[in-house]
């Protein structure tokens, strides 16, 4: 049975972590996160809590999206981040318009090449420019992360040449992708 995208729910904050703390994990984490295993191990719950509740179902300036098994396992997850126009986003600049902007992708290893990627970007995207309204959907992949560049080029998002340093190494870059609202 194909696993079931949803929202989170603030009460699943253990989920949250875990399946975070398995992306940090991941051979590439270090091209995929700006955090480290080391650090979001060290978290209080209050934490994860706190992270789960702002972008649980019902909240509307954030969603988190997770591909759960029928077993209850999560395997995947993407969160949509609302960012409205004219306020400095996650990555510093102003944007002229209200965007979303998609962070902490990640699928299981066992659960990769199979299209689950692509409906948790389709619920997420769905999410954002109906219920959210946005005008257009952003994200940022490190330069060195071919597999995801490849994979956001392949379901319609461009370059816009716009890049920013990643944290703790200003001499690599995270480069700006976006889609315009269809």
């Amino acid at each position: 049975m194909d696993p079931v995208i949803r929202s989170i729910r603030a009460d699943e904050w253990p989920a949250v972590k875990e399946l975070r703390l398995a992306g940090l994990r991941d051979p590439v984490a270090h091209l995929a996160f700006l955090e480290t295993y080391e650090e979001a191990v060290a978290k209080p719950d209050g934490f994860w809590q706190e992270r789960a509740a702002g972008a649980a179902e019902g909240v509307a300036e954030r969603r988190q999206f997770v591909a759960e098994e029928g077993d209850g396992r999560w395997v995947g997850s993407v969160v949509v981040l609302v960012e409205e126009a004219g306020v400095e986003g996650t990555f510093g600049g102003v944007s002229e318009v209200r965007q979303g902007h998609l962070v902490g992708v990640f699928v299981r290893p066992e659960a990769r090449g199979v299209g689950l990627t692509e409906r948790l970007f389709a619920h997420a995207l769905e999410w954002a420019w109906e219920a959210a309204g946005v005008e257009r959907v952003r994200l940022f992949v490190h330069e060195r992360n071919a597999r995801a560049e490849g994979f956001y080029r392949k379901i319609g998002f461009v370059p816009t040449g716009k890049t920013v340093p990643v944290p703790g190494d200003p001499a690599v870059r995270e480069l700006e992708f976006v889609m315009k609202r269809p």
